[in-house]
């Protein structure tokens, strides 16, 4: 983390509403971007990133360690997107239209700033590959990529060893590999 970074983490810890501008500018597209990828709801995405920051006003004081800001801050991201998905869960079982209509609606959303820079077949295919790891793999991979986390933010935002992490991201990135090379371009 850099000075400047751990400069605004502290004057945020302060109250600074100049800080607190600063990052939220600095994490709201990989918040996003994280957030989206886990909900596949453009609306919902959003909702996560606010709440995030509502979270990390309210609760600055419980950050121990001003470096290991971005692990805990996609740490309160992804329980934000746990909780969401729960209760959705819930509605689906009372509600089983209403989920649909949820469903639909994640679809339509608009794709993850990372995947537009590949072509939309491709983008597609790695979607659906992304889809299929295991939860804990799938995020590992994305908080490592799209929330630029070190290993150790991820192991924090976990709370889980750095081994594990980094035994998530391999087997991520082998059964990437292995489904790549199974289905060429």
């Amino acid at each position: 983390m850099s000075e400047d970074l751990q400069h605004l983490v502290t004057a945020a810890r302060h109250n600074d509403a100049s800080a607190w501008d600063h990052l939220f500018r600095r994490y709201q597209l990989p918040l996003f971007t994280y957030a989206r990828s886990f909900t596949r709801d453009r609306a919902a995405a959003l909702d996560v990133v606010q709440e995030t920051f509502e979270r990390a006003l309210t609760h600055a004081a419980s950050l121990r360690d001003n470096t290991r800001f971005g692990g805990w801050l996609f740490g309160i991201a992804h329980q934000c997107c746990v909780r969401r998905f729960r209760v959705l869960r819930r509605e689906a079982d009372v509600f089983p239209a209403a989920a649909d209509d949820a469903l639909a609606a994640r679809e339509e959303g608009l794709a993850d700033p990372l995947l537009a820079l590949i072509s939309s077949e491709t983008a597609s295919e790695l979607h659906a590959l992304i889809e299929r790891l295991p939860e804990v793999q799938r995020t590992a991979l994305l908080l490592h990529v799209l929330g630029d986390l070190s290993l150790e933010e991820i192991a924090a935002a976990e709370e889980v060893p750095l081994g594990t992490v980094k035994s998530r991201l391999h087997t991520a990135k082998r059964a990437l590999r292995t489904q790549f090379e199974r289905h060429p371009q």
